[in-house]
């Protein structure tokens, strides 16, 4: 039979192609839509116990009852790091799979409760104390949701001042946070490595897909581009949660990337990926932990073996 382009789409691998998840649980912050949610339905779709982090408790219920299956829905604002912390204090069981995939996109100036740059605070602060909190009762792995716009902006952390006063850019302070979660993925898994952990962090971007987020950009031109860009090119929100669930099940490397296989990486099937030379230095992820040590209050707790 001919090798079609059909038959090869066929192969490729999408959500049922999940391995059976009965009796793994995972938390998915900010599943109560877009490709949180699609990740969430599939996760529980395939036997996991989906535990949806969400600021809204009522959206969240909602969100779960569409789901269905083993769900629970539990508050979380990962721009309120007091929030984060009674998320993970209320924890009391292991967790095979910690999904960051909450986030907000390129947003008018704001602050978080604790006063950092709103996107740099809930996409990579918030997200960093949750995971550090958590780690000691994760089992298997991390996947943190990035963006290919890691590589816009100024490519680089602004280590100096993080929360960009008096130099913000809806786009500048995005692309930091992108990067961020890159950074933050680096270096966890070389501490994990270091600690002889056999959990895994990994990171996922959905290419462009079509979700709530870029309704929600500061600039009017960029909003109608976006919702132009969405209906001509866009995936959905369930074809852009696949590299995240691909991430989150497949035998993978530590510190792996996933994204779509298509032109650009904005659309496809996922596949792993590469990343931009500033997302790949070690000395910045080091840097960037520490700096998010010291901003969160939230530190290191696994300890290296006795050798």
């Amino acid at each position: 039979m001919a090798d079609t382009t059909e038959a090869r789409t066929a192969r490729k691998w999408n959500a049922t192609r999940l391995p059976d998840l009965t009796g793994r649980t995972a938390v998915v912050t900010g599943a109560n839509s877009g490709i949180g949610f699609a990740a969430a339905h599939a996760l529980a779709g395939a036997g996991a116990h989906v535990v949806l982090a969400v600021r809204d408790l009522a959206r969240g219920g909602a969100a779960a009852a569409r789901i269905g299956g083993s769900t629970e829905v539990r508050r979380l604002d990962l721009a309120d790091l007091d929030s984060v912390r009674a998320f993970a204090a209320g924890w009391d069981r292991p967790l095979d799979l910690l999904i960051n995939n909450a986030g907000v996109m390129m947003l008018p100036e704001q602050r978080t409760k604790q006063g950092f740059e709103m996107q740099f605070g809930t996409n990579h602060l918030g997200h960093f104390a949750l995971t550090t909190l958590l780690l000691p009762q994760v089992t298997d792995r991390v996947v943190t949701v990035s963006s290919g716009a890691h590589r816009m902006g100024d490519k680089v952390i602004h280590f100096e001042d993080v929360n960009l006063r008096g130099s913000y850019g809806p786009t500048r302070a995005y692309a930091q946070s992108k990067l961020a979660n890159l950074l933050f993925t680096l270096e966890l898994q070389r501490r994990l490595t270091e600690a002889g952990s056999a959990v895994r962090a990994l990171a996922a971007h959905p290419g462009w897909a079509a979700t709530n987020l870029q309704s929600r950009t500061a600039n009017p031109l960029v909003r109608g581009v976006m919702a132009v860009g969405n209906r001509l090119f866009a995936q959905d929100d369930r074809a852009g949660a696949l590299p995240t669930l691909y991430a989150a099940t497949q035998d993978l490397p530590g510190a792996a990337y996933v994204g779509p296989d298509g032109p650009a990486e904005m659309r496809g099937a996922p596949t792993l990926v590469g990343r931009s030379a500033a997302a790949s230095d070690p000395a910045a992820a080091r840097r960037l932990w520490t700096l998010s040590e010291e901003l969160t209050g939230v530190e290191w707790a696994l300890a290296a073996p006795v050798r």
